[in-house]
């Protein structure tokens, strides 16, 4: 029976005061238990139990999107340098005020083999503009699902060997275009003691990056005969296991074109061309204007090309 359902008052106020005099006893027992299970937890070496967090009007708040948070940073700078971890000799270098145009003569009086624009919008990475030296072709990618490293659970952190490349599924003569583009950007003797993969999987026109690197290990192997003699010897067998370690970071491409010959927003030619049409198939989506300072990626040769089959040491650029 509730205490307000009671109409005499003086009962009403006692009944009031008994019950909450138990739930004052029964909330100190809570608390007390919680203070025995950390310390037995702490006791054995265990982690604690989580400690609950009130609801408050602060905490259940909706957010709001307009607010600038201490955590809040740029997700660009961060790509840029994992890229630097997964392309082997490369150097990052701000852009500035410099055209496109003027940079990528700059990199033929450099030799170097290859441009990599990394686009930014809001200051979220949303565009790859790759650039092959000196003659093209030059293809732009759309860049979505990006995750950088540290929001990868249970990563590692890639060493200095030369990776081993794995393109998967680029079988069109469009793909073995985009698969050449993408095999010069990687030196073609891998250190494969180094144990780093690189991979680049093409399904539904989609490419899927990932960057993983193989972690043996060596484990007891249970004996499951019945031989009581080999059992009496306790001659432990040992078994490796392999498994794969993701470094990061991970994204997909998506192409848009592809240009003949170096960049050239105006006079260029499109060797191909990803068309999108409505419901009344009338439009044309066209590449994507490059002209907000985005970051480059510059990566220098030391001879005539650089390519599939050929052994060619070069360092990377970026600007």
């Amino acid at each position: 029976m509730l205490p307000s359902m009671i109409k005499n008052k003086e009962k009403r106020s006692a009944v009031h005061a008994k019950l909450k005099h138990e739930k004052k006893i029964e909330k100190r027992k809570q608390a007390k238990a919680r203070e025995a299970a950390i310390k037995r937890a702490l006791d054995l070496g265990e982690e604690p139990p989580e400690k609950k967090v009130p609801r408050t009007i602060e905490n259940t708040r909706e957010v709001d999107e307009t607010v600038c948070r201490p955590d809040d940073e740029e997700r660009g700078p961060a790509f840029i340098q994992e890229l630097l971890s997964v392309i082997p000799n490369a150097h990052y270098h701000k852009r500035g005020t410099y055209e496109l145009k003027k940079i990528v003569e700059y990199a033929k009086n450099k030799d170097f083999t290859s441009v990599v624009v990394v686009h930014s919008n809001r200051r979220e990475p949303d565009a790859l503009l790759i650039i092959n030296m000196p003659d093209g072709p030059t293809a732009h990618f759309k860049l979505s699902k990006l995750v950088l490293r540290k929001d990868i659970k249970n990563h590692g952190n890639p060493t200095d060997h030369k990776p081993e490349l794995v393109l998967s599924n680029f079988t069109t003569r469009l793909g073995h275009r985009v698969g050449r583009m993408i095999q010069s950007l990687f030196p073609q003797d891998p250190n494969f003691r180094g144990r780093r993969v690189v991979t680049f999987h093409n399904q539904r026109d989609f490419i899927f990056f990932r960057h993983h690197r193989y972690i043996f290990e060596t484990k007891e192997k249970k004996d499951d005969s019945k031989d009581k003699a080999a059992k009496s010897k306790n001659v432990p067998q040992e078994k490796v296991i392999v498994r794969l370690q993701e470094c990061g970071p991970r994204f997909t491409l998506k192409l848009r074109n592809l240009q003949h010959g170096t960049f050239d927003s105006k006079g260029g030619e499109y060797e191909w061309l990803c068309i999108a049409f409505d419901s009344s198939r009338r439009w044309i989506r066209a590449a994507g204007d490059f002209s907000c300072k985005p970051e480059i990626l510059l990566q220098k040769k030391t001879s005539q090309f650089c390519g599939p089959g050929f052994d060619v040491p070069y360092t990377v650029l970026l600007l």
